[in-house]
């Protein structure tokens, strides 16, 4: 077994992380941390559990500790669910001796800082080495994208890699969950759209070319078509949903962008990782479909559901589909999970 923490354990993403993992065959959660409001408390004790599942029975007992690695012992990973301007100054901290899973965004952008889908991107964690050499770590620091771009990119990578695309527009129904358990006041979003996420356009603009770049002597050159977004945060619990416009370089058709996306695994589904799903994409042909409430879960959470794949006739070469990706579960903490699985594999 390889010995886990969590830090920022208590948050929403931090249960998401103890839900996935309980249980987990490779992966055993020793260690959990979170502010120093919470340390040497009994995790049950120190904790609002807010997600559907009763919290699991493995972890009611842990003592939280201080997110601090003093505090913390024979520690193999560590996943991060910590909020951004904490993780920029403990994430490095715990990469000088640990393997960092961090769901924080504060890291991904460093030249040296892999950032990875494990079927779109894997190559890069070749980045690893030259992290290592440059900061002088033991350790190291791999990220997972934003939620709303790992469902996204999910979706392009397939057909840019067989058709090349021109250019993408992206408008986003994000769930609430994505804001953290108190990050939405009800009266603010109850019979209400908010049509702004801070940041979170910029995210999706600039993950996603990085994602499908290419990866040359330790440099990452973004991919190179426009990518145009408009974030929205809407009244759903868990899953976001996304109206996609793409222009394409090659002719195509419905048929083929639905089999291409169908079709899609990748090194994850080759060594069948424990978390990764048989289908990262998986296409429905209802008219009505995918929907947050029917479709988040699928594969556990961990597939992108896609449906009302059209011709665009307003461009040559263009289509519009709608997509569902659970932002807890791949968008967040089982993304992190799969990325250290296949460091675990591979490494």
């Amino acid at each position: 077994m390889v010995n886990v923490g969590i830090l920022g354990a208590t948050g929403m993403v931090g249960q998401r992380f103890i839900e996935l993992l309980d249980q987990h065959p490779i992966f055993n959660i020793t260690a959990l941390t979170a502010s120093q409001r919470s340390a040497g408390k009994r995790y049950e004790d120190a904790t609002t559990w807010y997600l559907d599942n009763k919290m699991p029975e493995s972890v009611r007992d842990i003592v939280v500790v201080d997110t601090d690695p003093s505090q913390v012992d024979d520690l193999d990973i560590v996943f991060s669910a910590l909020p951004s301007d904490t993780a920029a100054k403990v994430e490095p901290e715990f990469a000088r001796s640990h393997i960092v899973a961090s769901n924080a965004s504060a890291m991904r952008m460093e030249d040296d800082v892999p950032l990875v889908i494990p079927e779109v991107n894997p190559e890069y964690l070749d980045l690893i080495e030259v992290q290592q050499k440059n900061r002088g770590w033991d350790g190291f620091i791999v990220t997972n994208p934003n939620c709303s771009t790992i469902a996204l990119t999910l979706t392009l990578k397939p057909l840019y890699d067989r058709f090349d695309i021109k250019r993408v527009y992206v408008s986003t129904m994000q769930a609430v969950s994505g804001a953290g358990y108190n990050g939405v006041p009800s009266m603010a979003i109850v019979d209400n759209l908010v049509p702004f996420i801070g940041e979170e356009e910029e995210k999706i603009e600039t993950e996603t070319l990085h994602l499908l770049g290419d990866l040359e002597d330790g440099v990452v050159t973004p991919a190179s078509f426009g990518v145009s977004a408009s974030c929205h945060r809407v009244a759903v619990v868990d899953g976001h949903t996304e109206a996609v416009f793409i222009e394409m370089e090659d002719p195509a058709d419905v048929e083929e962008i639905e089999s291409t996306m169908a079709d899609f695994t990748g090194l994850p589904q080759k060594l069948d990782l424990y978390s990764a799903p048989k289908n990262p994409v998986v296409v429905r042909s209802e008219e009505n479909r995918p929907q947050p409430r029917m479709d988040r879960n699928e594969s556990g959470g961990m597939s992108v559901v896609v449906g009302r794949v059209r011709q665009d006739v307003a461009f040559n070469n263009s289509f519009r589909y709608v997509l569902v990706g659970h932002n807890t579960i791949r968008g967040a903490a089982g993304a992190s999970i799969l990325n250290a699985e296949l460091i675990n594999e591979i490494l």
